[in-house]
């Protein structure tokens, strides 16, 4: 095992870490073992609030660089996620680079567990887009800051469960905020992606009485739906299910990038809420947003559940204590509006503020 230089790291990539307000890391760690196949990044963008928490990402990402860059965007996320989670944890990410499919074994995910064991603390790992909880059980064998782990192993098990439940809480917050009830009964709602998060979001809607149309792009995913629930309806694509007629809200639960300058122009939805990270493609689609007169429910707020869920984990796992913590996303969401709305700006902007300033307050204690 060794660290080694990543060959495809630009002078973009370089000028993100150290020059612009995407970047502002306190450490990267680029990582390679040769005898498993693992080429990883392990990103820490914050440790003022505490060790920097956040998941595994696997993935087959196109270029090393392009690998890098994720790391950056998304370890910033979990430090604006965690502070606004009132976490005690900094934010950080990791990615691991192929596809998970084709090369995830017990020898490269050990690997992997070493090399965050290396940094003593100042990260703590989860679970993330390709990696699962029996994932976690085999890195907490070499690194013992590992959270998302099975119950049989003295974790907490499936972080998505409590991931939903918060997203859930965000609609019913942006419900409350537009339209004066916090419900979705009535409502069509649009989820893109039903995987790990998205299944669970749409129990929690069909529960409250929400229409639901959905898409993915796992055939599988749609069956396991349908089968149980044949009154949802099924959308070709997310192209195709963001300009359903009458759509009410939009979640988008699948990966980063969902609201860009195409999506943004040809929503119908009057709210955006999911589980996604990294929702917004660029600077600016908040405000395109804004001007367009939808609502948009600041990804990191909430789809913080998860991380409340893997936190409580490091101090003895209790279930309903994190629940309690995820029902407060309802607050802290309209909190966000409120202070969006008294400034005259993006909620995305009031969410960065308020999680900004609890940042500041820790490094000057």
């Amino acid at each position: 095992m060794g660290v080694t230089t990543v060959t495809d790291v630009t002078d973009g990539v370089l000028h993100t870490l150290f020059h612009s307000d995407q970047g502002g890391h306190e450490q990267v760690v680029i990582c390679q073992d040769r005898a498993s196949g693992l080429k990883a990044v392990i990103a820490l963008h914050s440790t003022a609030l505490g060790p920097a928490l956040g998941g595994t990402r696997f993935y087959p990402y196109a270029s090393e660089a392009e690998a890098v860059a994720d790391a950056l965007n998304l370890s910033r996320g979990m430090s604006y996620k965690n502070a606004l989670a009132g976490l005690d944890h900094g934010g950080g990410k990791a990615v691991i680079i192929g596809d998970p499919e084709k090369i995830k074994s017990e020898e490269l995910l050990l690997a992997y567990g070493r090399f965050v064991a290396s940094l003593g603390g100042r990260y703590v790992t989860a679970c993330d887009v390709g990696t699962y909880v029996a994932d976690m059980d085999v890195v907490a064998r070499e690194c013992r800051w590992t959270t998302g782990r099975s119950p049989e192993n003295g974790g907490a098990g499936d972080s998505s469960v409590l991931t939903a439940y918060g997203v859930f809480q965000g609609m019913r917050a942006s419900a409350q905020h537009l339209w004066g009830d916090p419900t979705l009964r009535g409502r069509k709602v649009g989820v893109a992606g039903v995987g790990k998060v998205g299944r669970h979001l749409v129990e929690h809607l069909l529960s409250d009485g929400a229409e639901v149309v959905i898409t993915d792009v796992r055939e599988e995913s749609l069956r396991r739906i349908t089968d149980l629930h044949p009154e949802v309806t099924v959308a070709a694509d997310t192209d195709a299910l963001i300009r359903t007629e009458g759509l009410d809200v939009y979640a988008p639960c699948a990966l980063g990038g969902a609201l860009n300058d195409d999506t943004v122009p040809v929503l119908t939805a009057k709210v955006v809420c999911g589980a996604a990270n990294n929702q917004l493609a660029h600077p600016g689609v908040e405000k395109d947003l804004a001007d367009r007169s939808v609502l948009y429910a600041p990804d990191y707020v909430v789809n913080a559940g998860g991380v409340i869920q893997v936190a409580d984990e490091l101090h003895g796992f209790d279930f309903e204590r994190c629940r309690a913590k995820a029902t407060k996303i309802f607050d802290t969401t309209l909190e966000i509006f409120a202070r969006a709305k008294a400034d005259g700006i993006p909620p995305a902007a009031a969410a960065d503020r308020l999680a900004e300033q609890r940042m500041a307050e820790a490094r000057t204690r």
